[in-house]
């Protein structure tokens, strides 16, 4: 366990570069005495049905017809600096090892992960039959089988929802822009990604108190480093996020991206949210071995967060 913690000390410092370069390419399994979100598949489940023993399943009280999954690093084609599993088509990894890897996931869950172009906004892309990888959008959401809304993350927050009556089901990429409703650089934030979805999902007759959320690995809160700015566009727009700040130095703070995104959740109506409680086996900078971060190491691969109908 102490090595583990010094490792993690390491990467989040800058530091043991060489010891980066060996653990990058190794493909790592978890080790007994780490500490693990809840949300953790248990061994005895990913036997039947093929994902990776490292993956996240969401503990939560979906209806039967959702699916639901978190990538981690481990067991993927991908060589240093994206060993292994890395989604990401964007951060200069080796194609064929993308795709090797995408397939992989592919074969696993049985249905097709979509792909999105992430941008850092707030558009919400509804998937039908047919659809390809690579439209330009932060989330997306589907009420037919067959594909799976994706996300992929090095350190932003995956968020998961999912109908009450389990007819459909959507997946956001919520960085601090898209959450805040900042993209662009916007002065005077607009809608962030939660409320643009809640509303649009509310003209289609899906109220909602009628959605619950997960939340997955994201940045934690002792290593998000932000400047006035961050803060101040969450806290023109609600008061109670003061709350997920905390100062550090002049014009500097950390922010709980995760309590953030409950905050919005619960404040748009969402009365059940699970997943990220901000502790630290949630974060993704601390957890070297099990995640993907950019802000630890720069250059970086992705993790996923995935949901389906079945």
């Amino acid at each position: 366990m102490v090595r583990c913690y010094r490792a993690a000390q390491w990467f989040a410092d800058g530091q043991g570069r060489e010891l980066q370069r060996i653990l990058c390419s190794m493909t790592f399994l978890p080790s007994p005495d780490l500490t693990l979100p809840p949300d953790r598949a248990v061994a005895g489940a990913t036997v039947a049905d093929g994902w990776n023993a490292d993956w996240l399943r969401p503990q939560w009280p979906a209806p039967a017809s959702v699916r639901a999954v978190c990538t981690s690093r481990s067991g993927g084609a991908s060589a240093a600096p994206y060993a292994a599993l890395n989604l990401g088509e964007h951060v200069g990894d080796a194609p064929a090892a993308v795709a090797a890897n995408r397939a992989q996931v592919h074969q696993a869950l049985g249905v097709r992960p979509v792909f999105l172009n992430q941008v850092h906004g707030t558009e919400v892309q509804a998937l039908a039959k047919g659809c390809a990888d690579g439209t330009q959008a932060d989330g997306s959401w589907v009420d037919a089988c067959g594909l799976a809304c994706t996300v992929m993350v090095a350190d932003c927050l995956p968020l998961l929802l999912c109908s009450a009556d389990g007819t459909r089901v959507a997946a956001l990429h919520a960085g601090w822009r898209g959450l805040a409703g900042a993209a662009g650089g916007a002065r005077a934030p607009a809608p962030g990604i939660v409320e643009v979805f809640l509303q649009s999902q509310a003209a289609l007759g899906v109220a909602p108190g009628r959605w619950m959320a997960w939340l997955g690995p994201c940045i934690g809160p002792t290593a998000f480093e932000v400047g006035d700015e961050v803060r101040t566009a969450f806290v023109a727009q609600s008061a109670e996020a003061t709350q997920a700040f905390v100062h550090r130095s002049l014009g500097k703070w950390t922010a709980d991206l995760a309590l953030l995104a409950r905050q919005r959740l619960q404040a748009a109506g969402v009365g059940q949210v699970f997943g990220n409680d901000s502790s630290p086996s949630w974060c993704t900078v601390g957890n070297p071995l099990r995640y993907f971060s950019h802000r630890r190491d720069r250059i970086s691969g992705r993790q996923a967060a995935l949901i389906w109908l079945v």
